[in-house]
Formats: C-alpha cells, structure tokens, sequence
C-alpha cells in the first residue's frame, strides 16, 4: 500500500512513511504462477459469511461517504515531503471502458516540488482481519498528461494505525505497483505484496515479508489476497504471486484502502520525480473492492460473486459488523 521508502535526507528533521523501505539489500523473490486451487472451505461458510461489496457506482461524494468511505486530507508521510492529500483526486466515472457500472478514479498530479504535489488515498472501516480481499483495478504505466518517468505507487493494501514503535499487534498486507520503477531496484514496471508485522522509524527497524516480480501490469487486473490459516496469499488475475508465513500473520483489525502517491528523491536510493517543473498527472481506477469474513476463496468463486450481486442489481452491501466499540479509522499512515 502506501508507505515503503525511507527518506534518508530528511530523516533528522521529519517522520517518514511507516512502510518504509521493506526491500533494500535484497534480492526480491520471482514467485512462480501455478494455477491457482480453490480454498477448502465449507460451502456453507462461504455462503453465509459477512460480506462487503462496492460497485463504486456513485454520483456524489456524499453517497461515497454516506457508505463508509473517508478521503484522506491528513498532509504527511509517504510521499513528497510538503505534498497534500485532498479529495480533490478522487472521481466517479459511469462510461470507462470494461466496468459495468464505471468506476472511482483518482488522480494525484506533481511538478516535483512539494508545493505543487497532490497524492490521493480512500480509505474504508478498520473492522477488516482474515477473509478474503480482492479489487479490480485498472494500472497505468504513463501519466494522463506531462513527462513520464516519476516513481509513483499505485495501490490495493489493508492497514491498522502504529500505536508505538515496534507495535506488536501492527498489521498491514500491501499490493503495490510501481510502473517507474523504484525503491533502488530500477526503472522497470513491477508488482510488489508486502505483508508487515511490524516496524519502527528511528533507528530504521523492519519485520515483513515481500514479494517483487518485474513486468507490466498496465491496464485491468484482479487482485485477491487471503488472510486464514496462519497465512496470507496474494493472486493476480487467479494465479499465485506469493505466499507470505505465520511470522507476519495479520493480528490487529484492518481498514481496507487505496492510494497513488509520488516515491521522493533520496528515499532507499530512488531516483524519485523526473526532472521537470512541468505539470504531470497520473490516474488510477477501481471497478469494484469485495471482502468477505473468515474464509479463503478463490478468484473465480470471488468473481462469480460479484457477478451475481450485479446480476442481482446490488451496488453497496456491508454487513460485516464493526467491533465494539467502534474501532477508530483514521484515513492516513
């Protein structure tokens, strides 16, 4: 999701992104593409668990908010320091190519500098643990307008707050892809899952899994992770990308999220924005987000779900229940 680099230039003088850095020093792993398997799970579970659902059919803002959706206006790490977070980046489009009902765009723009950076995030309940997740997204490998060639982070992931350093109950299970390249690997196109256990600033201090796999992933793509037996698996387009252990097992309840921010220069070796005043804007889209509580379920069975709320003219359904009390949700790091 969200926050992977550590930016070595200011570190002394401001916080960095939580995620930070999961892969330097190493060589990613190339996860093999088996076909994917169904999960054994019992018919009946998979029928009757909870389940949210969002067609992101919306033509309003406050319809988005009014089913659960926060936009993110907290300025802060990750991203290019000084840039803002507004719901500005966000849009409903009813006529894009290849969605039933369109789709949530955002859009994050940048000339570089801080002062002119805008990076977009949406952010849903923190009532979310094991189950399935999966979105349909559409990934782009140029911008929609400027210079090519920023590091940018278009993502899928589920997050719980950091309460300290070296939180124990921290959780985090990450899609990721980086079109331009970036975190000191080089300019290629690929896909990263990252699942965390935990991490503090300062000093630097990582406990996660990652899984890296270059090539593009330009235009429409499911994503599926499960989160059960003791570990978490990721698909792309119902093949297996990674599987990461027991050790990084999600512990703390998750809000669902998406976001497209800008990698800054210096951060873990990352070339960062190209070297342009001139604006460019990059744009990511959802067709739709779908979990469902306490089972694993395969691609096609998440699919033919989906096909069969749409089929049914369903467009929002969440009875996945919130703890209680509430837990807060706030729509940031």
């Amino acid at each position: 999701m969200r926050h992977r680099v550590l930016l070595a230039s200011i570190l002394a003088v401001s916080v960095v992104c939580a995620g930070c850095d999961p892969k330097t020093g190493s060589t990613p792993e190339q996860a093999a593409k088996p076909a994917e398997t169904k999960a054994a799970q019992p018919a009946a579970a998979a029928v009757t668990a909870p389940v949210f659902f969002d067609d992101f059919n919306y033509r309003d803002f406050a319809a988005f908010q009014g089913n659960g959706w926060k936009a993110r206006t907290q300025t802060g790490h990750p991203g290019i320091k000084g840039a803002t977070w507004s719901a500005e980046g966000l849009s409903f489009h009813s006529d894009i190519p290849d969605t039933q009902a369109g789709a949530i765009r955002m859009t994050s723009v940048t000339n570089g500098s801080g002062e002119k950076t805008r990076q977009t995030q949406f952010c849903h309940a923190r009532k979310y643990r094991e189950g399935t997740y999966a979105a349909r997204i559409f990934f782009r490998n140029e911008p929609n307008s400027g210079p090519d060639g920023d590091e940018v982070i278009q993502t899928f992931y589920a997050i719980s707050p950091l309460k300290a350093p070296m939180d124990k109950n921290y959780s985090e299970t990450d899609f990721e892809y980086l079109p331009n390249g970036g975190w000191g690997e080089n300019d290629q196109p690929a896909m990263w899952t990252t699942t965390w256990d935990t991490f503090q600033l300062e000093p630097w201090t990582k406990v996660n899994e990652f899984s890296r796999k270059q090539g593009s992933y330009a235009g429409w793509h499911t994503l599926v992770l499960t989160v059960a037996d003791k570990k978490v698996t990721y698909y792309v387009d119902g093949q297996l990308f990674s599987e990461h252990s027991s050790a990084v097992y999600p512990e703390d309840f998750m809000s669902i999220n998406f976001n497209l921010w800008f990698m800054p220069k210096g951060a873990d070796g990352s070339k960062g924005p190209v070297d342009s005043p001139e604006m460019r804007e990059y744009q990511e889209d959802i067709d739709w987000v779908f979990f469902q509580e306490g089972v694993a379920l395969a691609t096609a069975d998440v699919e033919a779900k989906v096909a069969d709320m749409r089929g049914k003219k369903v467009a929002h359904i969440d009875n996945v229940k919130e703890q209680s009390p509430a837990l807060a949700s706030p729509c940031g790091l």
